[in-house]
């Protein structure tokens, strides 16, 4: 009886009454199955199952919902029971599918090998874009790749046709493109790169919005730009391997409740101002930590007049304010751009479900900003960081009284933020004024298509030869200097200089490793005109370039068409499907390989408080190149150098790593692993003895990171006790016994005079995550649970 009960309560929050309920019976009979991408025929979109969780929180919580909650609570596994509060509680989510890049891909595939299930519970993708560098252009940068990477693809290739995976060959293009626009992706990191750290993050949002991103879908994706998909009304988050494969593995997903953050966008583009130019603005509002815990809902009348691509650019910054996601409203620029790249039938059922897949009238936002578009103006932000903004009318008075290089070495288009069919066109609509003039660039200038089926429809239609012409090379469909992949020749590192990009992010010596690179951040268009013109201080809307013959000009405002009136060129196919069954295949990893291993599980809690750990590293500042190569690019304050540690055993220095052996602590600064949602960062100091991270903040996905490898990331209630850690310190971590949600724990401070101190350190663990961290990780609790 109290089943029957509990299932008449359950179809009353569904269906409500009336007529209402009438037309709801009648919908969900009239729709068709429709299949959420060509690769995967049986599995299918399903929006009746989202509609009816929206129904059962919204009568709960007794208030309009924002479009984020809707995706959101839509993919509740437990719409009646779950606890819902913003910013507050943790929610048990479903997501409908996963999608890997290739640097990401290696630890995440490990780690499912070692749940001992036999394939993938979700709909799964594999994307090599991350491991291509740019060097010389792009049919030899992937050769050299395919050679380099060899044992790397062939072990992604072979554990998804075991698994159940999807793999797309490199070449394909950005993990974020593909998935929106239908054809491939490739990013490039080397594992073997020092360098390497927060890049694992931009082909995968353009794979994405190829293929598999749709109004409504909930995607999680092991690149912190996978956000690209909310510019196709998705919820796509960028989260950790281990997070990946909880999903896979069939298992309810957390996340923190997110809060959410309105931009009510006005007016409308035109000129020269362009949709980079509207996250661009965000930055410098809300900085890289105002979109912390929050997703960013945009809103208005202004939506209509920016393309699906240009949304998905806003969206894939959104992951530099710190944001969890952010997401667009369903229009009818969205349904244009699904019937192009081969959905119609996905854009059809989004019609009929389209209350679900937009904002409720007087839904509430934690914080609203409001952007006029028709008086938005283009930006540039930089250098250093992506939140300092600044009007191109101003950067060269900006750059003059700061002592900024005024001179443009490269100027670089493309990544899975700016390389749409739009970009490029509206890109080349300059090169071609500059040609006409008789013109080249002033400065270097690469072009980085975001997807094979980009470059394939740039190529036929013109723009890639434009483009050559002016000056520029063509790179591989990859990730390349984006996230570092880029073996740069024409300054020597320490050298000061500048560069402009269409990328997201322009941290100290992101994209070419030298610390001394002024990098900015700003739309194609003004890259392109600031290539031309070869300096910093050129301003496109009111100043003049000098033809061949003499004659002064100014540049037309771009002009580029929003998608190919010839439809899209897919290019070559480099999707490989997983068999139907791969129970009998063999995963490929060499004995001898000194990049691919086997797990082993860590060592369970020993049910103790954690004594007299050493401090192996106190650093200051910002730190955003977290790696494999553990905190080797961290500042030390004991001794001012970086990659130099004391063996409090031995009183030597030595590198980093090399501090295995011993049970440790770090202690750190804001934001603690800030652009890495790669695994190796949380794995590679639990292997080597690390035990806890206390900082004074962290960055979303690596804190999740920590905890899934067993790991304890503490912060500091009071963030002054940062001052009282020295670097000869020992730490004990008490409170363990009685470990639970909301209760701080103390460390005791014992200083190398004998004297102690204590002090007070939160957390955010929720009971599951400390089931984690007594099991010794979350892999190892999965295993207790089967």
């Amino acid at each position: 009886m109290a089943s029957y009960c509990l299932t008449v309560t359950r179809l009353r929050l569904v269906l409500g009454s009336g007529a209402r309920r009438f037309h709801v019976c009648s919908a969900f009979s009239a729709k068709a199955k429709v299949a959420m991408s060509r690769f995967e025929p049986n599995s299918t979109v399903n929006y009746g199952k989202m509609h009816e969780n929206i129904n059962i929180v919204r009568q709960r919580l007794g208030r309009p919902l924002t479009l984020s909650e809707k995706i959101v609570y839509g993919h509740l596994d437990d719409p009646v029971g779950q606890d819902i509060a913003r910013g507050r509680t943790y929610l048990r989510l479903r997501p409908d599918r996963v999608a890997m890049q290739d640097a990401t891909a290696q630890m995440a595939m490990l780690q499912f090998i070692s749940s001992g299930l036999p394939r993938v519970a979700v709909p799964s993708t594999i994307h090599c874009d991350h491991l291509i560098e740019a060097q010389i252009g792009g049919v030899e940068d992937l050769q050299r790749a395919k050679e380099v990477n060899e044992e790397v693809y062939n072990f992604l290739a072979s554990a998804g046709a075991k698994y159940g995976v999807g793999f797309w060959k490199p070449g394909s293009g950005i993990i974020h493109q593909v998935h929106q626009f239908k054809n491939s992706s490739l990013w490039r990191i080397s594992s073997q790169d020092k360098t390497l750290t927060d890049c694992l993050v931009p082909f995968l949002g353009q794979i994405i919005l190829e293929n598999y991103a749709y109004p409504g879908v909930m995607l999680i994706g092991t690149d912190s730009h996978t956000p690209n998909g909310g510019g196709l009304g998705s919820i796509c988050i960028g989260v950790g391997g281990a997070d990946a494969v909880d999903v896979m593995a069939g298992i309810p997903w957390e996340l923190k409740c997110p809060n959410v953050i309105g931009v009510k966008l006005t007016g409308s583009l035109s000129g020269w101002t362009s949709p980079k130019d509207v996250i661009l603005k965000v930055a410098g509002i809300l900085t890289v930590k105002g979109g912390t815990g929050a997703i960013v809902e945009y809103h208005g009348p202004g939506v209509d007049s920016i393309s699906c691509t240009g949304m998905a650019t806003i969206c894939n910054m959104g992951a530099e304010i710190g944001a969890t996601t952010s997401v667009f409203p369903y229009n009818h620029r969205m349904k244009t751009y699904m019937e192009k790249t081969g959905r119609g039938e996905i854009a059809v059922l989004a019609d009929q479900f389209k209350e679900d897949l937009v904002p409720d009238n007087g839904c509430e936002y934690d914080q609203v900003i409001e952007i006029n578009l028709s008086e938005l103006k283009p930006h540039i932000n930089g250098p250093f960081t992506p939140d300092l903004a600044h009007p191109v009318s101003e950067i060269g008075a900006t750059a003059k009284k700061s002592g900024w290089p005024l001179e443009v070495k490269v100027g670089l288009i493309g990544s899975c933020t700016n390389s749409s069919y739009e970009d490029m066109g509206r890109a080349a609509s300059l090169a071609k004024q500059a040609l006409d003039k008789g013109l080249k660039c002033k400065a270097q200038f690469t072009v980085t298509p975001g997807s094979e089926q980009i470059r394939a429809t740039i190529e036929r239609d013109g723009y890639s030869k434009i483009l050559r012409d002016v000056g520029g090379v063509v790179l591989a469909n990859a990730c390349g200097p984006c996230i570092g992949q880029w073996d740069r020749k024409d300054v020597k590192k320490g050298e000061k200089n500048t560069i402009v990009t269409s990328y997201n992010r322009n941290f100290t010596a992101r994209n070419d490793a030298n610390p001394a690179t002024h990098a900015f951040v700003t739309s194609p268009e003004i890259v392109t005109a600031m290539a031309i013109a070869g300096t910093l201080d050129f301003n496109p809307e009111t100043d003049y370039l000098t033809a061949a013959n003499g004659e002064k000009f100014m540049l037309e405002p771009p002009t580029g068409d929003e998608l190919p009136s010839k439809d899209f060129d897919p290019g070559q196919d480099t999707y490989q499907h997983p068999p139907a069954d791969g129970a009998a295949l063999t995963v490929i990893v060499s004995p001898s390989s000194n990049r691919l291993q086997l797990l082993e599980p860590f060592d369970r809690w020993h049910g103790k408080d954690m004594e007299e750990m050493r401090v192996l590293i106190k650093f200051r500042g910002h730190l955003d190149n977290i790696s494999n190569n553990m905190l080797i690019g961290a500042v030390n304050i004991d001794n001012e150098a970086i990659n130099k540690v004391k063996n409090l055993l031995t009183g030597e220095f030595g590198g980093v790593p090399d501090a295995n052996g011993v049970n440790w602590v770090v202690v750190g600064d804001d934001n603690y692993g800030e652009g890495s949602s790669r695994e190796h960062a949380a794995l590679e100091p639990r292997h080597l003895g690390g035990r806890a991270i206390i900082v004074k903040s962290f960055a979303r996905i690596h804190e999740t990171n920590l905890k899934k490898q067993g790991l304890l990331p503490l912060t500091f209630a009071d963030p002054k006790d940062y001052d009282k850690i020295r670097p000869d310190d020992k730490i004990s971590i008490t409170g363990l016994k009685t470990f639970a949600p909301g209760k701080p724990v103390t460390a005791v401070i014992k200083h190398s005079n004998g004297s102690q101190e204590s002090i007070t350190l939160n957390h955010t663990f929720n009971k599951n995550q400390i089931e984690w961290f007594q099991a010794g990780s979350a892999l190892n609790r999965m295993k207790e649970l089967q």
